[in-house]
């Protein structure tokens, strides 16, 4: 079992910065994926970054390529993503989420963390 907890979520003004956090806890993280998701009030959720635990490989949507960057602190067991240039179209609910390698689905979640981004 895995559980996550994010923080860092907030209101921040266009052109602004924030870095969210997800601490993870349970059980080792070798073999996961972990990875960042939004959703939008009235839209479908929408993948944003993940990153490989072991190896540190990333990967990220094209919406926010250059913008955002995934990390992770293997001592900490933490994930952040870090936002710059925020648009009020990055205004929604931020998810972590952890994917065993090899599963299509990511099988555990946070409760989200909002993210507001005022023009």
């Amino acid at each position: 079992q895995v559980q996550l907890v994010e923080s860092g979520g907030g209101l921040v003004q266009a052109g602004g910065s924030l870095r969210l956090s997800c601490a993870v806890s349970g059980r080792t993280l070798s073999g996961y994926y972990m990875g960042w998701f939004r959703q939008a009030p009235g839209k479908e959720r929408e993948f944003v970054a993940k990153i490989s635990w072991g190896a540190g490989n990333t990967y990220a949507a094209d919406s926010v390529k250059g913008r955002f960057t995934i990390s992770r602190d293997n001592a900490k067991k933490t994930v952040y993503l870090q936002m710059n240039n925020l648009n009020p179209e990055d205004t929604a609910v931020y998810y972590c989420a952890a994917q065993l390698y090899g599963r299509s689905s990511f099988d555990y979640w946070g409760q989200g963390t909002q993210v507001t981004v005022a023009s």
